[in-house]
């Protein structure tokens, strides 16, 4: 398999798609002319036009307005929305209509939607541009979330968002678009709901989502290095996710942290080891402990900015505390 970047990986997932599909249709604010401020969409409008790949006016509640009804009517809209930090300005759209379509009409109307967004702090973007809000939009019944760790999984989780029959919300990490990783030419479809083990251990599972992925990976290497063997698990989508995977790993080194960009607290850190607590209680040797983003707003500062989320450096030092069976207090 060739190498490429996340960014290209997410742009040829829906070039392919496009050609596969004349139904689907591209939406949103610079995703034509200057293919978005990330550059993920650059060259699309060449190929497939300005009727399929669509500049918007800076109206996110009227460009999303426009896809759900096109979804409603045989389309299959993929909205780009430049920061993760406007959903808010689409909520109704999005979490009252798409979400709620297919069951207020009996099954009759589906919302086959797809809105691609980003996440995640220090990228030196403030408090309005930095903020990840995944666990806002997972508290919705009818949508569905996912959150590539890679330019694999970006690929793979794309396109099956796009042909599947629901609202999707793909949440993606600024800072990952230039890294690389290998990813197949052609057909990559990977399944919702089906987590990834990363790397395999035996003395404390790390769960991470999205760039947390690799925060616990080097924790891991770090961990390794002294004797401590980490299990590293990417769930890949928070809606559906796969609990089935995580237990295992849980039952087996009987002891979890969680990892996870959004604010600490009501988050998604909060709902994984809430789960991990009710299904695998018996077989835990100590509390799953839960690593998000400090509960303030994102600083400009880089120097306060960095301690705001979590560190490789700082998901070993807990990792040790934890299995020394020490008091462990990360609030």
């Amino acid at each position: 398999m060739r190498e490429i970047t996340f960014s290209t990986a997410v742009n040829e997932a829906i070039a392919e798609e496009m050609r596969r599909d004349e139904t689907i249709f591209l939406i949103g604010e610079d995703v034509a002319e200057a293919g978005t401020p990330f550059k993920i969409t650059s060259g699309l409008v060449e190929e497939f036009g300005t009727d399929r790949v669509i500049d918007t006016p800076i109206s996110e509640p009227g460009f999303m307005g426009i896809a759900v009804g096109a979804a409603m009517t045989g389309s299959r809209p993929i909205v780009d929305l430049m920061f993760g930090d406007f959903i808010f300005l689409i909520m109704d759209q999005l979490c009252n209509q798409a979400a709620k379509t297919h069951y207020m009409s009996g099954g009759k109307l589906n919302v086959p939607l797809v809105l691609r967004t980003n996440m995640g702090a220090t990228r030196r973007s403030a408090a309005q541009h930095s903020q990840s809000l995944h666990a806002i939009v997972a508290h919705i019944p009818g949508i569905k979330v996912a959150m590539p760790s890679s330019a694999f999984e970006a690929k793979g989780l794309l396109k099956t968002a796009i042909r599947d029959n629901n609202p999707v919300v793909i949440f993606e990490d600024k800072l990952m678009y230039q890294d690389k990783a290998e990813v197949p030419e052609g057909e990559l479809l990977i399944p919702f709901g089906v987590a990834n083990v990363k790397r395999e251990g035996s003395d404390i599972t790390l769960i991470g989502t999205s760039s947390m992925v690799q925060v616990a990976e080097k924790a891991a290497e770090i961990l390794a290095a002294e004797g401590i063997s980490a299990e590293v698990i990417d769930p890949r989508t928070i809606v559906p996710l796969d609990m089935e995977t995580i237990n295992s790993s849980v039952r087996k080194t009987s002891r979890c942290i969680v990892i996870d960009e959004g604010h600490q607290s009501f988050g998604v850190t909060s709902e994984i080891a809430s789960r991990i607590m009710e299904q695998s209680f018996y077989h835990l040797d100590g509390p799953v402990i839960r690593m998000g983003a400090m509960d303030v707003p994102i600083p400009f500062s880089p120097a306060l900015e960095d301690i705001t989320v979590p560190t490789p450096e700082g998901v070993v030092a807990v990792a040790r505390r934890l299995m020394a069976g020490e008091m462990i207090n990360v609030t």
